[in-house]
């Protein structure tokens, strides 16, 4: 199944509290539930004004839905096409 990288502007995100962050983690694990298993949540970035989240995905529409359902920002989403580390200059 396909990877994506949904880009959620957020200004202030970098000051979010646990709580917070909690929060949002928890509502958003919510709505996965509803839409069914085929939308898995694999991590996110936080930074000063966007978080970045990891997710896997038959495909976008399903990532915008979360986003419309869950009340989060996706200002872009973007298939992953290949993934490197450092070990793909060995």
């Amino acid at each position: 199944m396909p990877k994506y990288v949904i880009e959620r502007e957020l200004p202030g995100a970098g000051k979010l509290s646990v709580d917070d962050l909690r929060d949002i983690s928890q509502k958003s694990n919510k709505v996965i539930c509803d839409l069914g298993p085929e939308i898995r949540w694999l991590q996110s970035y936080v930074t000063d004004d966007k978080i970045y989240c990891v997710y896997v995905a038959p495909d976008p529409d399903i990532l915008f839905e979360h986003a419309r359902c869950g009340g989060f920002p996706a200002n872009s989403v973007s298939k992953v096409s290949m993934v490197i580390d450092p070990s793909t200059g060995d």
